[in-house]
């Protein structure tokens, strides 16, 4: 396991007073990484250095620290530049990487299905171009480990023309695997069954939340980036009617925008769903900050007029939980929720607002009609939710969520209700 020196400089108030935060999370994300933290560091500065980042006599400082503590990394809070990541690797003679190349190497070992590796290979390579730049100092250089990990790993040692053409490559691949996502999508949004999608930051339980209303079984982990490549499944709510539900990867502050560039594909899900629910660990002291990143990080990719639901999540380790459930009752028609999807308290008041705002414009209708009539039959599929279908002699009856518009040509089938099957 390596061992971690983290540095954080604050050049003004505001980053001065997050520094703390921040440092929490880079050591959770270090961790993540299969580091060892061994030493923080804090600075406060006026600026930046153009050549070392942080201040000379600070570099001094980690120079013997990490003799002291036999580190053999060092995890920059911020992005570096090129030369400012060169001077200082030639100055403390060790491994030093930022605050990207420490989230990129998590999702190089997250990453499962093949549109995710592409995404962060894509992303890797984006990050490490521009390194290769200067004195032409071979990616190898940094050694192994973390930072040097993933799908990008095996192109470390070629050139710059070569790297600019795998990234050329990549993107027609994540192209054409965008243009799928998005002929699915469109198909999806012809149909007549709405979609949710889950989105967080990382660690706030969307997962747990997805498994629950799905009855999935997917992985979940107290570690930061356990959920990356994105997963569709059918959500049925009481009564038959049901939406397609998507787990996203988690946000992060100061989230690499290569990372927001590679997984503009995955994201679109997000952007074309018909209601969002940003889930919220309100047990979190940095609860606040993180709920207002994910927002910026919405409006970074262009989500605009879809509702969203507040899921303030994990209320089962607070102690005034039953107070914060009251609020869900008199919230039926807001949009702020406290829930646990560990123990699924407060969450019926969710799914009873969701059936609220997916199905505002639909109507429940029962019909009565003849086997005979096939193509009727099969229309109903194309622009309405069949919630049940059952055979009665030469009949079939069906309970479906229909536009009452659209009933015009279906008058004749009509049936009274349900208490007639």
């Amino acid at each position: 396991m390596e061992k971690a020196i983290l540095v954080n400089l604050a050049i003004n108030k505001r980053e001065k007073t997050e520094a703390e935060e921040s440092m929490e999370e880079l050591a959770g994300l270090a961790h993540a990484a299969g580091a060892q933290v061994v030493k923080k560091i804090f600075q406060n500065r006026p600026s930046i250095s153009p050549r070392y980042f942080i201040g000379q006599g600070k570099v001094e400082e980690i120079k013997q620290i990490k003799g002291e503590l036999d580190a053999d990394l060092v995890i920059f809070d911020h992005n570096l530049s090129p030369i400012q990541q060169r001077s200082l690797e030639d100055e403390l003679q060790v491994k030093v990487i930022d605050r990207t190349q420490l989230i990129l190497d998590i999702f190089a070992q997250r990453a499962r299905s093949n549109e995710g590796k592409l995404q962060v290979e894509l992303a890797q390579l984006s990050y490490l171009l521009p390194r290769l730049v200067g004195k032409g100092i071979a990616l190898s250089r940094l050694g192994a480990g973390i930072g040097t990990r993933g799908p990008g790993e095996k192109k470390l040692e070629e050139d710059r023309r070569r790297i600019a053409d795998r990234i050329s490559r990549i993107k027609k691949e994540i192209e054409a695997v965008g243009k799928r996502r998005a002929s699915q999508r469109e198909s999806r949004k012809k149909g007549p069954v709405p979609n949710v999608s889950l989105v967080g930051y990382t660690s706030a339980g969307k997962t747990t939340l997805f498994n629950l209303l799905s009855q999935e079984r997917m992985f979940t982990s107290p570690q930061l980036f356990a959920t990356l490549d994105p997963v569709l499944r059918r959500v049925t709510l009481a009564g038959g009617a049901y939406f397609f539900l998507s787990d996203t990867v988690g946000f992060i502050k100061k989230l690499p925008v290569e990372l927001i560039t590679s997984f503009k594909a995955t994201l679109e899900e997000v952007r074309e769903a018909d209601c969002i629910c940003h889930v919220i660990d309100i047990t979190s002291p940095y609860s606040m900050s993180h709920e207002e990143a994910v927002v910026a990080i919405l409006a970074e990719i262009g989500i605009r007029d879809v509702p969203i639901l507040k899921v303030y999540n994990k209320i089962d380790l607070l102690a005034e939980k039953r107070d914060l459930l009251a609020r869900n009752a008199s919230s039926t028609q807001g949009h702020s929720f406290y829930i646990s999807a560990k123990s699924g308290e407060g969450v019926d008041d969710l799914r009873e607002r969701l059936l609220a705002i997916l199905y505002r414009d639909l109507k429940i209708f029962f019909l009565h009609i003849p086997k005979a009539a096939d193509e009727a039959v099969r229309s109903l599929s194309k622009w309405s939710l069949v919630l049940k279908k059952r055979e009665n002699g030469d009949y079939l009856d069906m309970k479906i969520m229909a536009h009452a518009q659209a009933m015009a040509h279906y008058a004749a089938y009509l049936s009274e209700g349900e208490e007639n099957w």
